[in-house]
């Protein structure tokens, strides 16, 4: 596997990571053991999962990675939502569509490693 840090998927969910510190330190102090520290946990999961995978040796090992980093942007994706709903942050739509973008970035390059 080339280096993680040339993945374009990667690359763009270290950008997600950075926004989502961004949006989270805007929440309520009252959440910072709970929404603020779940929501940042799972945002750096998605790069870091890819990153896991991509030093394996078995494209088997790379794809339940990429597999992992998926669950975790579907998990910021949630997150999000309900931070919207508690009136948290308004930037749910932008965020829903890099994120939609990795995850499909993520099944294409699942696809491609079987």
């Amino acid at each position: 596997m080339s280096d993680f840090k040339d993945l374009e998927v990667w690359q763009k969910s270290i950008e997600v990571v950075a926004e989502i510190y961004r949006i989270s330190s805007g929440f309520p102090d009252s959440e910072k053991f709970g929404l603020t520290n779940q929501i940042r946990r799972a945002a750096v999961s998605i790069p870091s999962n890819i990153a896991e995978g991509s030093a394996r040796h078995h494209s088997k090992d790379f794809i339940h990675f990429l597999r992992i980093a998926d669950g975790s942007a579907a998990e910021v994706e949630t997150q999000l939502i309900i931070a919207n709903k508690l009136g948290y942050e308004d930037s749910e739509e932008n965020m829903d569509e890099k994120l939609v973008v990795i995850r499909k970035m993520l099944a294409g390059l699942i696809k491609s490693s079987r």
